[in-house]
Parts: structure tokens; sequence; C-alpha cells
């Protein structure tokens, strides 16, 4: 690594943690600003509300990675043109790619930040968040197991199997028990949805207040005990009141695209080995790691456009640029990943498409630049 290398890479990683730190505040303003309506429920105060929000940054450094890689670059390299010091660079004989050495460098150590934030860190103080502000709303449900969630609330010991979507579980067993904690009865459902809330209010001697969580059981069958007897039925559906909520069975069964990679190729294997549908895994596997390579061919994008008809713009234009390819490479990815889901097709091909574009389209216009 040369001179040169290090000046170019300076600039970029400055301008990449300058844009992090603001989109990072504001983002932790707005997750507080939605914890308000949780605030006094149970024991969850302002205190472990902040403590949520701490715990969600690196979740959201993740996220807000690849964006922060395009604006922060823009910036950077932004700076480095309007010093017309990348001229001077071009002057003395050094080519586009070249002088983009510091750029790939730079976006490989952002690439191996996204990897150890993004596998190591954001997952489990994420789960931890969640753990704190779920024990904190229901008091009275205790928790235990891990994978799977196993909760009791009250004579009812409910099981689900994983997260499909943000009320929604790939399956739920219920276990009711008698007074003298004898099994009454059993039952599965093959998906549970939580559709709302009963009017049900707790008196706890701290004050505060609860809502039981009304769940709908799809296709459900169960078998009751009565002595020596047992009798099954089935149904197409049952409604279940219960004090757990999907944000508390949610701590243990986890959205696929909150896990990491390696839990996320646990889960394939599982569901392939049993010949169960594994497309959202998949998709959400390909797609964790193709968002993270996307930062370095973010920080390339930015690239051409300091040498182009950007040069001279301000900070506030490199910023609205940003903003936008940002933007569009957001809702290219959610548009693709509900077509991947909902039409079918390869997952794999679906998870990687925005970032091949991300890429070709940084490689066409690097090779195009003068």
């Amino acid at each position: 690594m040369n001179r040169i290398d290090r000046y170019v890479l300076r600039a970029v990683l400055g301008g990449v943690l300058l844009v992090m730190t603001v989109l990072l505040s504001l983002g932790a303003l707005f997750v507080l600003l939605g914890q308000q309506d949780d605030i006094g429920v149970g024991r969850y105060t302002v205190w472990k509300a902040l403590a949520f929000v701490g715990l969600n940054l690196p979740q959201q450094v993740w996220e807000m990675l690849p964006i922060s890689a395009l604006i922060g670059s823009l910036l950077g390299l932004g700076a480095l043109a309007r010093g017309s010091e990348l001229t001077v660079m071009r002057a003395a004989g050094l080519s586009v790619w070249q002088i983009g050495r510091g750029v790939v460098l730079a976006g490989l150590l952002l690439l191996a930040f996204g990897v150890a934030v993004g596998e190591w860190l954001a997952p489990p103080m994420q789960q931890l968040g969640r753990e704190v502000k779920a024990f904190a709303k229901f008091s009275n449900v205790s928790f235990a197991g891990s994978g799977d969630a196993w909760v009791r609330d009250g004579d009812l010991i409910v099981n689900v199997e994983r997260q499909t979507g943000d009320s929604q579980f790939g399956g739920m067993m219920v276990y009711e028990l008698g007074p003298d904690n004898r099994l009454q009865s059993m039952g599965r459902a093959a998906t549970a949805r939580e559709v709302g809330s009963v009017a049900k209010s707790v008196a706890k001697p701290g004050g505060g207040r609860e809502a039981a969580s009304a769940w709908r059981l799809e296709q459900y069958a169960e078998t009751r005990f009565d002595g020596d007897c047992s009798i099954a039925s089935s149904s197409a559906g049952r409604t279940l009141e219960s004090n757990v909520g999907a944000e508390f069975l949610g701590i243990a069964a986890t959205i696929p695209g909150q896990l990491p990679s390696t839990a996320l190729w646990r889960m394939i294997r599982h569901l392939k080995t049993n010949g169960l549908d594994s497309r959202e895994p998949v998709f959400a596997f390909h797609s964790r790691i193709a968002r993270t390579v996307a930062v370095l061919f973010a920080v390339l994008l930015a690239l051409p456009f300091v040498f182009g008809s950007m040069r001279s713009a301000g900070a506030g234009a490199r910023i609205g640029l940003g903003l936008m390819l940002g933007i569009v490479f957001f809702l290219l990815q959610q548009m693709i990943e509900s077509g991947a889901i909902v039409y079918g097709g390869d997952p794999a091909l679906f998870a990687w498409l925005p970032t091949m574009l991300m890429a070709a389209a940084a490689t066409v216009l690097i090779a195009r630049t003068r």
C-alpha cells in the first residue's frame, strides 16, 4: 500500500464514518420514538427502552452500511475532487483503476467490518434487547428453551417452531394443564397468527397494564384426556387467548432475515432433510451475504461520479445522489424479495440480483471514465 492508497483510504473511511454517525443517530431516535407506546407497560421503563435502543444499534449499523458506504464515499472522494487532488493524481499518470485501489481497500475493510457486526455482534445483542423488552413487559410469563420457543402462561404451555412473519409462526403446540398440573389436552396448529388483543387487564402491585393476545390457530388438531380415555378432534381453526404475544415468542423463534448466516445454514439443512419448504431461509441466507458484499461495490460506485459531472458539486448534491442511489437499491431489493417468495424462482439468484446490478453498474461506469 503506497501513500496515495492510504490517503484515498482515509478520505473514504472518514466520509463513511461521518455519514454512519448521522444515520445512526437518526435511526436510534426513530427506534426510541417507536417505544413510546410500550413504556409503562409492565416494568418497561424509559431506561429499559434506552437499553433496547442501544442493543439494537449494531443491527442498524449493519443495515445502514451499504448506503453509508455509498454516501460516505461520495463525500470523501468528492472532497478530494473539489480540492483538485484527484486531478493532480491523474496528471501524474495514475489511471482511474490505480486511484481506485485505495477505494477497493476501504471497501474491503468495510466488508470485513460488516461481516463482524452482522454475524457476531448484531444478532446476540438484538436478541438480548428483545429479551430485555419482552421480560419487562410480560413479567408474569416464564420462558425456557432454545431454537423453538417454549413458554408457560398460567395453565398453558406453548411451543412454536419458527417465526415466518412479524406476527405469524410456522406451527404451534398448545398444552393445557389442570389444577393438579396434570395434562388435560394437547393440540397442534399448522400455523399460528396473532390477530389482535382482547380487553383483559392484569392487576399488579407495582401498577402498569397488560393485555391478552388473541391467536388464530389454523388446521388445529387436539387430543383431550379424561381419566383413562382420550378424545381426538380436529377443526379448521381455533381462537386462543393468552398473555403471550408474538413479540415475546419472537425472542426465540426469530425471523429468518434476522438470523446470522451460520444459523440460517443449519435451518436450511434441517428443512431440506425433512422435505420442508426452504425457499425463505435460502433467500435470507444469500441475501445476507449479498448485502454485505454490496458494501464493496457501493464504495466503487462512487468513484466514477467524482470524475464526471459531480466533480465540482457541493456536499448537498452528493448526499442527494447517494440517497437516490441507496433508495433505488433498497426498493429493488424489497421488490425482488417479495417476488422471490410470492412468485417462486431461484431464491439465490433473486437475492444476488441487486448486488450484481450494482457491481455491473460500477464496473461499466469506471471503465467509461476518462
